[in-house]
């Protein structure tokens, strides 16, 4: 049976459609403000943005008649320049959005929520504004479940009947739509009108959460290539203007529950090196540097240009520092392309200006034959070249490292590394370096700066930080292993209490020291059975590698079961082979002019 007046199947369909549109501007703006906003209150924020979802809708078309009613002042409003809401065709419009976007509003911020945070931080550092990044990479990278939610919505308003009772009524040809015609039919005992406007319904609603399958894309395969390890390049970098010498002061502070932040360090060109183990505040200091993050209070200056100051209260906008970051993860933006990836921060120059741009850099980081690829399908050397290729160029004033070759195999790390600090010898301007591996921190970089628990333990040329460490934090994350609690015996002698041994000194001692440490390659395993700081070892494990070993060894008596060693000691390989024939005890020297005096 078919219905004689189709008008509510009509009202329906371009009820529902308005209605999306509506809900769907007003839920994907409520949700981009929501993911942005992390203060105070955000749970009673989205709480309220949410509630249309779960109240009756004959609630919700109460409000909305008490708001354009009539005899509310906006609908009086409206009535004396003429619009008249309430038991109109917008009026079905509105209930169906007011009911409907919490739905968007839920899908498009779970979306938004699931994109990785550094993907915005890596556009905003390449100079896109909020609305540039939102169109670019947060609304792309949401669009899977943009597009649930633009369904589910469609849907929602389809089979909305409560609230446009309450707000439009029962107006044949005007308002009514498909479910208001099913109540009224089945109110007036006509099932089968009621059952033909329900099958319609359900087969419309139906087709809309099938198109939902077709309109989401699939997730692009991952399809990782071979690379073979990158070969060297004469890589020569653009200087700044001028042959202006650039520097960065940093200067900052911020407090978390459990973590307090505090940094101080200068660079001038050339890299220094953040050095520090997990947790110690190092990618959150470089967050803060490229205005990801903000401090509680300090000064932040590049190139003798305040970007931060909580005194004279500026923080200027990441987009504006003119920083290149490459991140931990890189932060490619997974739905363009090699090309688009490198072009990103060019925004502002000509279309020719940029091929040339993208061409140049490309050839340069030997990228060029991938410039069509998307970034799931590189290896992990590719993506990283790529990374540097988009920082370098928007011709940053400092160029800022996040641990750039964690995620490489070791085998192509070193000679990754050779190419980085090729591409970069010509860069002027600062250039950090956060990493926790002393040995990469040491290749790479002529400055160090130690952080330990949120704070900078020293700065200094790197020589000097690892042969004279002052603190116990800096003598452990620098590779000291074999730390000992000390007692000072008169000037010129101390007890290691922890060796169990006395020891004499030699040349300057601070003042106070606590602990007293010997790097692992300055003790000596010799033949000498006497003498000063010559001690009797016993060997209680080993480990070998194909050039060296490192022995741990017990002092005074040989090991019983359970007991720890007392020192550890590496060795070439040559020497362990010697050693193995020999038999214990052996002697251990520690020189006294290896010794290090640690405060904690």
């Amino acid at each position: 049976m078919i219905p004689a007046d189709l008008s509510p199947l009509r009202i329906s369909i371009e009820t529902a459609a308005a209605a999306t549109v509506v809900a769907s501007l007003i839920g994907i703006a409520a949700a981009a403000a929501m993911h942005r906003y992390q203060g105070r209150g955000r749970g009673v924020l989205d709480g309220l943005l949410t509630l249309p979802l779960v109240l009756p809708p004959t609630v919700v078309g109460f409000f909305l008649l008490l708001l354009f009613g009539r005899q509310s002042p906006i609908g009086h409003a409206l009535e004396q320049a003429g619009l008249r809401i309430a038991f109109s065709w917008p009026a079905t419009v509105i209930a169906a959005s007011a009911v409907a976007y919490p739905l968007m509003y839920r899908a498009a911020l779970g979306a938004f929520e699931q994109v990785n945070p550094n993907l915005l931080g890596a556009a905003r550092t390449l100079g896109a504004s909020e609305w540039r990044t939102f169109l670019r990479v947060l609304l792309p990278l949401s669009r899977p479940g943009v597009l649930a939610g633009l369904v589910l919505t469609f849907a929602r308003a389809l089979g909305e009947f409560g609230a446009t009772l309450m707000l439009a009524g029962n107006i044949p040809g005007r308002t009514q739509t498909m479910p208001v015609a099913i109540f009224f039919a089945a109110e007036g005992g006509n099932m089968r009108l009621a059952l033909t406007w329900v099958v319609l319904i359900v087969a419309l609603s139906l087709v809309t959460i099938t198109a939902l399958n077709y309109w989401t894309p699939k997730p692009r395969l991952l399809s990782v290539r071979y690379e073979r390890p990158p070969t060297m390049l004469a890589i020569s970098t653009r200087k700044a203007a001028g042959g202006q010498t650039l520097g960065l002061t940093v200067d900052i502070g911020r407090s978390y529950p459990s973590f307090e932040l505090s940094v101080v360090f200068s660079s001038g060109i050339g890299p220094v090196g953040l050095l520090g183990a997990s947790g110690s505040g190092k990618s959150l200091t470089l967050r803060c540097i490229a205005g990801l993050e903000r401090p509680d209070s300090g000064r932040i200056i590049l190139n003798n240009r305040l970007l931060f100051d909580t005194a004279a209260r500026i923080d200027v906008p990441p987009a504006q520092r003119r920083m290149g970051v490459v991140f931990q993860d890189y932060a490619l933006f997974p739905h363009l392309t090699v090309d688009q990836n490198i072009g990103f921060g060019l925004h502002g120059q000509t279309l020719e200006k940029q091929k040339e741009q993208i061409l140049y850099w490309a050839r340069l980081m030997q990228i060029d034959e991938l410039r069509d690829s998307y970034p799931a399908e590189l290896s992990g050397g590719q993506r990283q070249r790529v990374a540097l290729a988009r920082a370098l160029a928007m011709d940053p004033e400092v160029l800022l490292l996040d641990e750039p070759l964690s995620a490489l195999d070791p085998h192509l790390r070193r000679q990754t590394e050779e190419q980085l600090r090729a591409a970069l010898e010509h860069f002027r301007g600062a250039i950090v370096f956060v990493t926790h591996d002393r040995d990469e921190a040491f290749r790479f970089c002529r400055d160090l700066v130690v952080l330990a628990d949120g704070k900078t333990a020293v700065q200094g040329p790197k020589h000097e930080v690892f042969a004279r460490p002052q603190t116990l934090a800096v003598a452990r994350l620098t590779g000291c292993k074999n730390i000992s609690r000390m007692v000072r015996n008169g000037p010129d002698h101390l007890h290691a209490e922890d060796w169990q041994c006395p020891l004499r000194l030699a040349g300057h001692v601070p003042d106070q020291p606590e602990y007293v440490g010997i790097r692992a390659h300055d003790l000596r395993v010799t033949s000498h059975s006497e003498g000063e700081n010559i001690f009797p070892c016993w060997l209680v494990d080993s480990i070998e590698s194909p050039f060296e070993a490192t022995l741990y060894l017990r002092l005074h008596a040989p090991p019983l079961e359970g007991d720890h060693a007392h020192l550890e000691a590496e060795v070439s390989r040559e020497q362990w082979v010697q050693l193995s024939t020999r038999p214990q005890p052996w002697s251990v020297e520690l020189d006294p002019s290896r010794l290090l005096y640690l405060r904690s």
